[in-house]
């Protein structure tokens, strides 16, 4: 028992530690096999997933897209609403706008007159679509601060040096017409669509202002003095004829007293008694005639006063 027990008692030991360690030993390479399975699972869905955001571009409402390829250069083929493929690292899309915008240009200038002016047109423009790659390779994405400020300038300075102050009031639908014409055929040498172009506010200047002002005046009292002389002229034919009706009046009379005696003037002395003495009938605070007075009663006349 003695030489058994030991030797029972240290195969014991061996196989408590030993054989776990085998095992894992064994485990380790499964373990392994099935971690690096994973990963790579994993890498190939990262890859997939990144396929869409590298080889693949979307065109919103709105916008065209012109594509720089990097071995060749702009292509002419300009990509319109959706989806589409592209390679990666070589091609390389480019977003353009092509809805309308507004545009605000304002210019003081010079009239053929020698008057200045401030003027303010606004524009409402998009880029030609065909003209897309052209502009991106010539202009740049901010084509609408390098082309239309300068056009819309010269144009309307160009357009207002040939009418005087007083033809920019008066001919103002023509001189709109005039700058459009100009902006719109300028704009399309540079791919640029004009829909629309209207003059909006036109200043002058203090002095001219105040110019027109005193000349208003000027025209209002002429106009006035006009009226007072006119009223005058008919004032005095108005006396003159007057004049001449009271003096063939007094010819008529005159000849009727030659012809027929007194008989007028009685009887115009008998139609003013009745007329006083119906309006003295009339009023309250008479209540009788007194005899003696100068009341142009009198209807007998010279005649009773001759008795």
């Amino acid at each position: 028992l003695k030489i058994i027990l030991p030797s029972f008692l240290s195969l014991s030991v061996y196989k408590s530690k030993c054989l776990p360690t085998e095992l894992e030993a064994m485990a380790q390479p499964a373990m392994d096999k099935l971690l690096t399975g994973i990963s790579r699972v994993g890498l190939g869905l990262g890859a997939v997933a990144m396929v869409p955001s590298l080889c693949m571009f979307d065109v919103d409402g709105g916008q065209r897209a012109v594509i720089l390829n990097m071995l060749t250069g702009v292509e002419d083929k300009v990509r319109g609403e959706g989806t589409h493929f592209k390679i990666p690292w070589v091609m390389q899309p480019k977003m353009y706008n092509i809805r309308l915008r507004p545009k605000l240009i304002q210019t003081t200038t010079g009239t053929k007159d020698l008057q200045m002016v401030t003027i303010h047109v606004r524009m409402l423009f998009k880029p030609a679509v065909d003209g897309l790659p052209t502009i991106h390779t010539t202009l740049g994405e901010d084509y609408d601060e390098r082309v239309i400020p300068s056009i819309a300038n010269e144009v309307m300075k160009a357009t207002i040096a040939q009418y005087n102050a007083e033809q920019l009031l008066t001919q103002r639908e023509q001189v709109s017409q005039a700058i459009r014409e100009a902006i719109v055929a300028r704009a399309s040498q540079f791919n640029i669509l004009m829909d629309d172009v209207a003059l909006t506010h036109l200043t002058y200047g203090k002095e001219f202002a105040r110019a027109i002002e005193e000349k208003q005046v000027a025209e209002q009292d002429a106009e006035r003095q006009k009226f007072i002389v006119l009223r005058s002229e008919q004032e005095r034919q108005a006396t003159v004829i007057r004049s001449e009706g009271e003096a063939e009046a007094a010819k008529m009379i005159s000849e009727a007293l030659k012809e027929h005696g007194s008989g007028l003037i009685e009887v115009r002395r008998i139609d003013a008694a009745k007329d006083i003495a119906e309006n003295l009938s009339k009023s309250p605070n008479v209540m009788y005639l007194p005899h003696g007075q100068q009341m142009l009663l009198n209807v007998a006349g010279g005649a009773a006063r001759a008795q």
